[in-house]
């Protein structure tokens, strides 16, 4: 193919793709506006009239402006207007959920300008009018895209190691890609692998050493290809660095310095008044499940077990017994299974909607734990993660949280190593917008089952040495790609 016909098809690429942002603009748009205008007459029909002077039609406009920009504001939180992106069950939960949580807050300006509590039903039956039409649009916009925006056909290149697991997960989104074919590469074959690559639209790089990936990196990005790449944890600490212009070189900045004073302080405040209130707003919830966990085997309703916080600091985590009494009792770290047999009934449940998790609302106020953070780990977990990936210390840099970035984007049987990966994103990329966000997009995962899968027996008996397999491909010689074993990387991590 000549650089014409190379140029005309990058074009074309563009073009296609900018339609389909166009496309997914406008349907999320026409949603919007819908239940605005649902929404206004709403505030109509069973509102407007008990205001001391009603608003005129412009005043009306201005409120349905307002739940649309408040209905805006969730669906970004909750990304659940990315079509195409999810699937047609996520799609409509997250905008139910989105929908569910604006319209919640749009009974504030409602009670402020009525200045009378009213009855929220009409913003009920809203709530249940808005969740037809999210169906009916999730499944005909989703179906509609699909069928316009067919998956796309990728291309995997892999190095010594094949990525099965990679391609396993890529294969469970078929909606999203199909994987054509796959390459090994090398520095021999690398120029045939590139030409091979421009009959794809988009690469899957796995682990390769980081030579030969820069060189495809480049390639692909100078020839429009979308490029999909699991990131290295030295990718996250670059990805996080600061521009400097010193002088006419660019310069990078990375800091390791965990959060700044103003950063804490305002953490801290927001963790004090957040905690503080649920308690109060939870404690029936409190008294119930501690009642039933009494009454099920008369044994003790908390749960204590000693986890690493902020610079390796040791403090006793509070949760609802889940479990049989002294399901430990030998002292060793069991990952709890599928069906775990030492997990009550009551246990089941309040482990599925997390409610075993509400004590630690009492570490949270005493200042051991943070809303959001990097989960807490066992002092046995952290230092067999250490001995195995020394940057696992990385995410101690601040306190542990009740929920945290691994937690919204990761899954509960997600490696240490990936999980590690993410809390590094939050660490580096940290803002108080964030931590807001986090503790919303917590409300999703309440209720997705992956979200509360245990370890499978086979995955529990292996997270160890995947997680072992996974850091050893971090580190490979970049000039001659070859790659550290078990007994190299222990003589590396001596030095």
């Amino acid at each position: 193919m000549g650089r014409k016909e190379l140029r005309k098809a990058e074009l074309q690429v563009k073009k296609y793709e900018q339609y389909k942002r166009l496309i997914r603009f406008a349907a999320g748009v026409s949603l919007i506006a819908v239940q605005s205008i649902i929404f206004m007459y709403m505030w109509i029909y069973c509102y407007k009239d008990q205001m001391e002077m009603p608003y005129q039609r412009l005043g009306n406009y201005a409120l349905a402006a307002v739940y649309a920009l408040i209905l805006y504001v969730f669906s970004s939180i909750y990304g659940s207007l990315r079509l195409g992106y999810l699937k047609n069950g996520e799609l409509i939960y997250t905008h139910t959920l989105a929908t569910t949580c604006a319209n919640a807050v749009s009974y504030i300006p409602i009670v402020l300008l009525v200045k009378h509590f009213r009855s929220p039903m009409p913003l009920v039956w809203l709530t249940v009018i808005h969740f037809v039409i999210i169906v009916i649009w999730g499944y005909s916009a989703n179906t509609l895209y699909r069928k316009v925006y067919p998956p796309r056909k990728v291309i995997m290149v892999y190095g010594e190691r094949p990525m099965g697991e990679l391609m396993e997960k890529i294969h469970s989104r078929a909606d999203r890609f199909v994987i054509c074919s796959s390459v090994q590469i090398n520095r021999e074959n690398a120029e045939k692998v590139k030409e091979l690559l421009l009959q794809y639209e988009g690469v899957v790089i796995c682990d390769l050493p980081s030579v030969i990936r820069n060189q495809l990196l480049k390639f692909c990005y100078g020839h429009s290809l979308r490029v999909y790449t699991m990131p290295k944890i030295s990718d996250i600490i670059i990805r996080s660095a600061e521009d400097m212009h010193y002088f006419d070189t660019p310069l990078l900045l990375a800091r390791n310095d965990g959060l700044s004073v103003e950063q804490e302080v305002i953490k801290r405040t927001m963790d004090i008044l957040v905690s503080a209130m649920m308690l109060v707003i939870t404690s029936p919830i409190f008294a119930l499940t501690a009642l039933a966990i009494k009454l099920y085997d008369k044994g003790p309703v908390f749960f204590y077990q000693e986890r690493c916080t902020k610079d390796g600091k040791v403090f006793s985590i509070c949760k609802f017994r889940s479990m049989i009494v002294d399901a430990e009792k030998e002292g060793k770290s069991i990952p709890a299974t599928d069906k775990d047999p030492r997990i009550t009934p009551i246990g089941a449940f309040i482990r599925k909607v997390r409610i075993d998790e509400l004590p630690q609302l009492l570490n949270i106020l005493k200042g051991e734990m943070s809303l959001v953070g990097p989960r807490p780990e066992r002092v046995e977990h952290v230092k067999l993660y250490s001995e195995m990936i020394p940057e696992f210390a990385y995410r101690m840099k601040v306190k542990g949280g009740l929920t945290g970035y691994a937690q919204v984007y990761g899954k509960y049987n997600t490696t240490a190593y990936d999980k590690l990966k993410l809390d590094l994103m939050y660490i580096q990329n940290y803002s108080v917008l964030m931590d807001i966000e986090i503790l919303f997009k917590t409300i999703k995962i309440l209720f997705e089952k992956e979200s509360t899968e245990g370890f499978s027996e086979e995955a529990s008996a292996m997270v160890e040495q995947e997680t072992d397999r996974e850091y050893e491909n971090e580190y490979e010689d970049e000039e001659s790609g070859y790659s550290y074993e078990s007994s190299d990387r222990d003589k590396f991590l001596q030095l």
